[in-house]
């Protein structure tokens, strides 16, 4: 298994467990665990360190594990929408891979879908006959 598998592997495996309510609750407990232990270190430097020290490190590995997992489901997703896009016949194949287009692409597409949509809505709106509904 290659670096790569590998961390990916650990990474969705370790969010997985970060994310659940276990973890949650031990992670409460021990910063209740670490409150309470201040008054017997007199809320002393050293003390504070730990908590600094244990949360900054812990978060500093986590951001890596959780932008796999992202980047991951992100890929996963777009590869799903691709292919609804391929297999409706009046879509756009155009719209594969928007993903790689620049902010202004995407912007000026963003404001042609406003404008379609701002279309759809007049089109679908009831015409009015005049009258005040009575026959």
């Amino acid at each position: 298994m290659s670096m790569k598998q590998l961390f990916s592997v650990l990474a969705r495996r370790t969010a997985n467990l970060v994310g659940t309510p276990t973890v949650f609750v031990l992670a409460c407990c021990s910063v209740v665990i670490w409150a309470a232990l201040g008054p017997h270190f007199r809320y002393s430097e050293n003390w504070q360190l730990v908590i600094n020290t244990g949360t900054t490190i812990v978060t500093f590995l986590l951001v890596f594990i959780i932008q796999n997992t992202q980047n991951h489901d992100a890929k996963a997703m777009h590869l799903k929408l691709d292919e609804l896009i391929r297999a409706v016949a009046k879509a756009r194949t155009g719209l594969v891979h928007l993903e790689e287009l620049s902010d202004d692409e995407l912007s000026r597409l963003e404001m042609e879908f406003h404008r379609l949509r701002k279309k759809s809505r007049v089109d679908d709106a009831p015409e009015s006959t005049g009258s005040s509904g009575q026959s």
